[in-house]
């Protein structure tokens, strides 16, 4: 709740700055603020760039760009890269560019690969911010998103929690995506500096797959018999990870932490197969993505308008408070 108190703190702020730059201005009207300072024009278009476009996981932030842009009265367009994809994220992002859109929001695939196409569009002049994942050497002005290293060490203090502070644990993850970098480390370093009786034995990669998910738990639960916890750092894993465990006989034995709040976690989380997940608030995270690129396109166009980064916070979710989030999902 703190952290959401800041987020409105620092829009509260862009607002005033907004309105005031704006009142100051001696320029006739362009198209764009004939309605006034607030609003724009459904010609006016925004679009959202993720990767695997089609599960369930972005539909709650595009809700949020959506809600955003109709407060703003302006357009928006989803695009997205179909499998987990490298060089077919970068394909979507340089078609949205060439047409010249408003404003864009990306998730990045890759924190180093998508940098010059990134950076492409900031050197045309159209502003562009990182959500979800971010490209922290690109130069996009601002990350809106989960604190994934404070993410990683709140599923370590889960973990330990539910292992009696001991035991040896594994993470399947994506290991070329920086969210799940930073997820990683988080837990991996909380786990080493604060619980000297557990360690982690393993680091997979799921490739954002429930079933690779699945087979990667399959092997480390036979070749490390001694893994008493798996924290998959993504919102397609969990589940896999469950199924591995159920199909061993060790449900009870092996503990399982997700991330995100989809589904099939939610449900494995009532059934007892996965004992928690952290949700992340991806409403929040396209809400203010529109509502940081609408006062780019405007007055803000200076990187040093923006924060660096909004963290929109993470809520840990186990079956005390699972039915909560059926609602809300």
């Amino acid at each position: 709740m703190k952290k959401l108190l800041v987020v409105y703190a620092v829009m509260l702020c862009l607002f005033f700055l907004y309105v005031y730059d704006y009142s100051k201005s001696d320029q006739a009207g362009s198209t764009a603020r004939e309605s006034g300072p607030l609003t724009g024009s459904l010609s006016e278009k925004y679009v959202m760039v993720t990767f695997q476009s089609g599960i369930e996981y972005w539909k709650s932030g595009l809700k949020g760009f959506e809600d955003a842009a109709q407060l703003f009265n302006v357009s928006v367009e989803y695009r997205g890269a179909a499998r987990y994809d490298v060089h077919e994220q970068t394909t979507v992002l340089e078609q949205v560019i060439a047409k010249k859109p408003a404003g864009i929001a990306v998730s990045a695939i890759d924190p180093e690969a998508l940098n010059p196409v990134i950076n492409k569009a900031c050197e045309q002049g159209i502003p562009i911010v990182l959500f979800d994942s971010d490209a922290p050497f690109s130069k996009a002005p601002t990350y809106i998103g989960t604190n994934n290293r404070e993410a990683g060490a709140a599923a370590a203090e889960q973990m330990a929690g539910l292992l009696n502070e001991k035991g040896e644990t594994a993470v399947i993850t994506q290991p070329r995506q920086y969210n799940q970098q930073e997820r990683t480390k988080g837990f991996n370093k909380t786990i080493e500096q604060r619980y000297p009786h557990m360690k982690v034995s393993a680091v997979l990669d799921g490739k954002g797959d429930e079933l690779t998910s699945k087979k990667e738990a399959e092997k480390i639960l036979q070749k490390k018999p001694n893994i008493k916890g798996i924290f998959t750092t993504e919102a397609n894993g969990a589940s896999g990870v469950a199924q591995a465990v159920k199909a061993a006989g060790l449900e009870g034995k092996v503990q399982v932490i997700g991330f995100d709040k989809d589904k099939k976690t939610l449900d494995g989380i009532k059934d007892g197969t996965i004992a928690a997940t952290l949700g992340q608030d991806t409403w929040q995270m396209g809400y203010w993505s529109l509502h940081m690129l609408f006062f780019l396109s405007r007055h803000l166009k200076r990187a040093d308008s923006l924060p660096a980064s909004i963290d929109t916070g993470i809520t840990i979710i186990t079956k005390k408070n699972v039915e909560d989030y059926y609602a809300n999902d």
